[in-house]
């Protein structure tokens, strides 16, 4: 019987030699991610406003966190800006997938929500607009969104949701509750989709925070749980320093062990009557 040659066994050098290229290998690829992880932050966070409007009786703040592990940029964004006709208008939302597509899509929402709600009163004939014009690009991607109009003059809030999670709102008095409203799909899924629209009178002082789901869901973390403390954070801060309440409301993120980015926005406003006195 011809006994078996064994496998030839590697030098010391070629150990070493091997090991480098691997390691090599491994530096370009950490290097070229660690590039797309910061290129997707640096665009987020240079697409989010620098700054939220306000009016007598209405104070607005925001916040937001990156992934808490750098991996998971994607497009979560907030945004507010004043209309021709002097209502103001608020954004919140997240883009499906992660860096730097997810964020420049993002972009692409925030400009055409701005730009159509420019022109169009209805939020939900803005979000329907937003939805045709994203399919028209031929994107694969697709983002929940939630939009208010509020009107200064009347007190009014109108809002229209594509998909996205509930606000959550509190009135000093002690009323509170999720607005889960009916909604529409995401934006960029459904051609010709609807979306219905829910108007309030902000009759009492309070607050209204606006989310993404980066701030009540983690790996074990299910996002009724999260809802659930966001609404106690709410309920207890309601009316108060709406930069403090946001702070606040992203503590619920830490608890959550979230891998995702998360975003705030919140609107605290005085009751109709005194904010009109």
């Amino acid at each position: 019987m011809i006994p078996r040659r064994g496998p030839r066994s590697q030098s010391a050098d070629d150990l070493l030699s091997t090991l480098g290229r691997l390691t090599a290998r491994a530096r370009v690829g950490a290097e070229h991610q660690q590039a797309r992880v910061e290129l997707a932050e640096a665009l987020q966070r240079e697409m989010l406003p620098g700054s939220l409007p306000g009016v007598p009786g209405l104070r607005t703040a925001a916040s937001y966190a990156p992934a808490r592990h750098g991996l998971d940029i994607g497009g979560d964004w907030y945004d507010g800006f004043r209309l021709p006709d002097g209502a103001l208008a608020f954004s919140i939302g997240d883009v499906q997938g992660h860096d730097v597509e997810a964020a420049a899509f993002m972009g692409q929402v925030r400009i055409g929500l701005r730009a159509i709600a420019s022109v169009v009163d209805d939020p939900g004939e803005v979000l329907g607009r937003t939805n045709d014009v994203l399919l028209s690009t031929g994107t694969e991607l697709f983002a929940t969104c939630t939009l208010l109009r509020f009107d200064p003059q009347t007190w009014e809030l109108d809002c229209a949701r594509a998909g996205h999670v509930p606000a959550i709102w509190a009135t000093v008095d002690g009323r509170y509750g999720m607005a889960e409203d009916e909604g529409g799909v995401p934006l960029g899924m459904l051609p010709g989709a609807g979306y219905a629209v829910t108007r309030r009178r902000l009759d009492r002082a309070g607050s209204i925070v606006l989310l993404t789901d980066g701030v009540i869901e983690g790996p074990a973390f299910p996002l009724d749980v999260g809802l659930e403390r966001v609404l106690r954070v709410v309920r207890e801060a309601a009316g108060t320093d709406p930069a403090e309440l946001a702070a606040e409301v992203m503590k619920v993120a830490d608890s959550t062990g979230h891998a995702d980015d998360a975003a705030v926005l919140v609107i605290s406003h005085d009751e109709r009557g005194r904010a009109a006195g």
